[in-house]
């Protein structure tokens, strides 16, 4: 007969044993989904460079990131508030988020088959027959860029004027604000935000995971104190938050439909820059699984959290004439005027920190995205900034050029204010636009003998769900450049002209050129820099087709 003690021995060692074998199980289905990663990538054709340290937590805390739900809204409220209205704000928002919905799905299906850092750059390129990728290849490549620069330089010095409206809301209105403080700060906020940059995968997986939290954290806190900071008495009723109450057209000019109609311009520039998850995709664990996915629920989530932020703020906003006050912020001002001064400033330093994550995720996004260019030749730099550095094992070279890059638009600003705006107008419309590109070309080419499309995980399929989100996605976002290329106020002089189809047309021509003159001697199109990749996908290509052709 076994002693007491003998058998709780044994159930300790035996129990000791299970757990080590669950733990060696785990790391072994984790190295596993790595392997399949890579596996994936090679067979896209490119070799392994970076080390998969995002988990599912950490790739969905960067898709919420990169657009900043509560600072988005707070540096965009002005626009559809003082331009169309109350009622333009609240049911614009709504409406805009139903349409990225489903652009945001199309990407997502794309991005799926095509976990790459290249993006939709790569996607574009693959999506269409070898003869015209070189050409695709480089004009989305740089639209994706350039506005993604853009869009960084934008909310960097958007943050650097929030920071600075808190300052005058503490100091009072006797507190002036240069253009040299301002474009200061910028200039310092980005020097940081490259640093950070420069950290291993590993932390900056780390530091991303917490930022969702602060961001949805953040806007739900807003809602919650304003709801219960104001008198009943002192809200506004429903007719002025949803109704004809609410349309006050403040365009000087336009008609009343177009003036509520630029209230599409907060939730299009808050919902923006989708692919910024598949540019670290080739960081991400599972990337084809969760690059997509977070996408997916991250769109969901900004429209729909962004919706009841926009209602509160309606409601809560006390008299128009009033705004956007002295802070040019109406955001803050309505804070200040339900919450107090300090609460008001409290609450408005976890803003500038959703802020302050975008522009850390975006400079992550866009430095890969230099990255995969530079790799694939994009760039007159003979893949120089496609150098991945062996102590980070991060691309510091593409990092530090897209950071010195990002502040030119700034300090363009000292010289000529006009011209800074109409850079970072380039945004969204140059944003937009490559992303519809990869989508209308895999409808376009989905019968091409030339084009081959393997579905991922995330796919909706070539029903009717598919085509119906494609269409919509598509014809949306060309709507919705021309909302984006009018000018907001009547009459038009240099000051308020919008300048953002000028200069996407520009991009678009002056890239073009640059092509013919002299980028297709080095750019031939996203390119493998795997040994004789080449020719195994040719020979591979040239099995699979006379196998169709037995078949036949």
């Amino acid at each position: 007969m076994t002693s007491p003690t003998l058998s709780a021995s044994s159930m300790v060692e035996k129990m000791s044993v299970q757990k080590m074998g669950k733990r060696a199980s785990s790391v072994q289905s984790r190295d596993a989904s790595v392997d399949d990663d890579d596996r994936l990538l090679e067979e896209i054709g490119y070799k392994p460079s970076f080390k998969r340290e995002f988990s599912n937590l950490a790739t969905i805390s960067f898709a919420f990131s990169i657009m900043g739900l509560c600072s988005s809204v707070a540096t965009t409220f002005n626009t559809p508030l003082l331009l169309g209205g109350p009622s333009s704000v609240t049911w614009c928002w709504i409406l805009g988020a139903c349409m990225c919905f489903t652009l945001g799905s199309s990407i997502a299906e794309i991005v799926s088959a095509f976990p790459t850092c290249g993006g939709l750059y790569t996607a574009s390129a693959r999506l269409c027959p070898p003869k015209h990728r070189a050409v695709v290849g480089w004009v989305v490549g740089w639209l994706n860029i350039l506005g993604q620069v853009a869009g960084l330089s934008s909310t960097e010095f958007g943050l650097a004027n929030m920071i600075w409206a808190a300052v005058v809301i503490a100091k009072g209105e006797s507190f002036v604000v240069t253009q040299g403080m301002t474009v200061g700060l910028f200039a310092g906020l980005l020097v940081f935000h490259g640093l950070l940059n420069c950290l291993a995968t590993r932390y900056l997986a780390r530091l991303t995971t917490g930022f969702v939290f602060i961001n949805l954290g953040a806007t739900i806190l807003i809602v919650i104190v304003l709801l219960a900071m104001t008198p009943r008495s002192e809200m506004h009723p429903g007719s002025y938050v949803f109704g004809s109450a609410g349309i006050v057209n403040q365009t000087g000019g336009w008609n009343t439909g177009i003036a509520f109609l630029f209230g599409l311009l907060s939730v299009q520039w808050t919902m923006t820059d989708y692919d910024a998850t598949a540019h670290i995709s080739e960081e991400v664990k599972r990337a084809a699984y969760a690059a997509p996915s977070a996408i997916f629920i991250a769109v969901i989530g900004t429209g729909l959290l962004g919706w009841l932020l926009n209602i509160v703020m309606v409601l809560c906003s006390g008299p128009l004439e009033n705004l956007p006050g002295a802070s040019d912020s109406a955001f803050l001002e309505i804070m200040v005027l339900r919450i107090g001064k300090a609460g008001a400033l409290f609450l408005w330093t976890f803003v500038c920190l959703t802020a302050f994550f975008v522009c850390q995720t975006a400079l992550q996004a866009c430095s890969r995205t230099v990255y995969a260019f530079s790799r694939d030749h994009g760039l007159p730099d003979r893949g120089y900034f496609g150098h991945v550095s062996s102590y980070t094992l991060t691309p510091l070279r593409a990092i530090w050029a897209t950071t010195l890059l990002s502040i030119l638009p700034g300090l363009l600003d000292l010289a000529s204010p006009v011209a800074a705006n109409a850079i970072f107008a380039l945004t969204a419309i140059a944003l937009d636009l490559s992303y519809i590109i990869p989508i209308f070309l895999r409808r376009l080419y989905r019968n091409h003998p030339e084009v081959d499309f393997k579905p991922g995980p995330f796919y909706m399929g070539d029903g009717l769900l598919g085509w119906a989100a494609n269409v919509m996605c598509i014809s949306w976002t060309l709507f919705v450049c021309v909302i984006f290329s009018l000018p907001t106020e009547l009459p038009v002089t240099k000051v308020n002209m919008n300048y953002a189809s000028v200069i996407t047309a520009g991009v678009v021509i002056l890239s073009g050129t640059w092509y013919m003159l002299g980028g297709r001697r080095h750019y031939k199109g996203p390119s493998s820099n795997i040994p004789h990749y080449e020719d195994a996908a040719n020979a591979s290509s040239s099995q699979e087709n006379e196998k169709a052709s037995q078949e036949a």
